[in-house]
């Protein structure tokens, strides 16, 4: 037990949900006789939930500042019905954007939107809830204005963003070379990290784990990301990796980086911790719940524009439910009801959680209202065991993911450090 501590790192159950989720996906694959952990089906799940987890990564942050966005699904499908109407040829009543413009139009709607709804939170002082609550029931009546509750189709080279694959290159390797190269350069990077991480404790004389510790990660790292890359890039012929999946973990990358390592990031989680303390450290934090809430607009707006482009269509029931998946995998991926904890990493797995669910009971055959309250319990048990890990003084399921990365409370008393931190903001941990 000694050893497998010091190979994650911490305790094993800070692993809880990424454990939940391989065993789920584990046990579905044997009751629905091996159709789960397959290439085709990896992609359909990857494809059909992208959209979810993009903005699952805005919805934590949202839900760190102690704010919750009920909003996202109509912006979604507003900005949707939108593009769609803009790049649709004049003759059929559009404006005949090409697909780049339609696109940017999206984000900049998305935008506006955002910084409507920040500004009612931010600077007026009206609960999240509340103007999220009254965007929901505008935007969606919007969206049905605009498109007069009818389907819109978008052009086929637009559908590429939610349903298109990495192209096929170069020779024959028996794997589509797209895959295959992006897996290679996941592996160099997760090396690098690995062994840099260590040369940084060695620098500062930290306790550094044994050298065979930062080996079997490494081999442990290896194994899975060439796995996957096998999987993906063997699926189909001349197609293999989506490129929603793509934009995915370019998201996962840049918003990990911007929560983890910037300034920005920790006055995010320092506002959650402790709005009064962050304020008497000099943190702004109307400008925080301010771009917080335009963030996830946008996000919210890119989310609608997979949607469309995989589903080739805008309408008027589009985005439906999806403010409560995003909410549901940013909960179970151990954030706090109170604000304040939170990270990227776990609400993605927490989104794969209920992906994974949903698309095993559909293979089973289950109902949608079987499936429904299965999701139901899970989030329940997923927060009541997050609860009872803080009431024992334990780290939250899946603080070990992201240790260091995140302020998990602060205090009046602490305020002394969030000033350390204004002045210095890599040095807090």
């Amino acid at each position: 037990m000694e050893a497998l501590k010091n190979l994650f790192g911490g305790s094993l159950r800070q692993f809880g949900m990424l454990f939940v989720l391989v065993g789920l996906a584990i046990f579905f694959h044997l009751m629905t006789g091996g159709l789960v952990i397959t290439p085709t089906n990896l992609m359909n799940l990857l494809n059909g939930n992208s959209y979810v987890l993009v903005l699952a990564i805005g919805m934590v942050m949202v839900i760190v500042i102690g704010h919750i966005d009920l909003s996202v699904g109509s912006v979604a499908a507003f900005v949707g019905i939108v593009v769609a109407i803009a790049m649709r040829s004049p003759a059929d009543g559009g404006f005949g954007f090409p697909v780049w413009a339609g696109i940017l139009l999206g984000l900049v709607i998305g935008a506006i939107c955002g910084a409507i709804q920040g500004f009612w939170v931010a600077y007026v002082g009206i609960p999240g809830f509340i103007v999220t609550l009254a965007g929901y029931m505008f935007f969606r009546g919007a969206n049905q204005f605009v498109g007069k509750s009818l389907t819109v189709p978008v052009p086929k080279e637009f559908q590429y963003l939610g349903a298109g694959y990495l192209p096929e290159w170069g020779p024959n390797t028996g794997m589509n070379n797209s895959t295959l190269l992006l897996g290679l350069i996941a592996i160099a990077v997760l090396v690098w990290m690995q062994l840099q991480q260590r040369r940084a404790l060695v620098k500062i004389k930290a306790e550094v784990p044994p050298f065979w510790v930062t080996m079997v990660r490494i081999a442990l790292l290896v194994v899975v990301i060439g796995w996957l890359t096998w999987m993906f890039g063997t699926g189909r012929p001349g197609s293999s990796f989506p490129v929603p999946g793509l934009i995915l973990v370019v998201l996962v990358i840049i918003y990990s980086f911007v929560t983890g390592r910037t300034v920005t990031g920790r006055h995010i989680y320092a506002v959650g911790g402790n709005r009064l303390a962050a304020e008497l450290s000099g943190v702004n934090t109307r400008k925080i719940y301010f771009l917080v809430m335009l963030n996830m607009a946008v996000l919210s707006a890119f989310a609608g524009i997979m949607f469309v482009g995989r589903s080739t269509a805008s309408g008027p029931f589009d985005g439906v439910g999806w403010e409560l998946d995003a909410i549901a995998a940013v909960f179970i991926g151990g954030a706090a009801v109170s604000g304040g904890v939170g990270t990227v990493i776990g609400s993605i797995i927490g989104g794969l959680v209920m992906a994974v669910l949903n698309n095993g009971l559909q293979l089973m055959s289950a109902g949608s209202d079987v499936t429904q309250m299965i999701k139901g319990a899970v989030l329940l048990v997923a927060v009541a065991v997050d609860v009872w890990q803080k009431a024992q003084g334990r780290a939250s399921i899946t603080g070990l993911l992201t240790r260091g990365k995140a302020v998990t409370s602060i205090t009046p008393t602490e305020s002394s450090l969030l000033e350390d931190q204004a002045a210095n903001p890599g040095e807090l941990r």
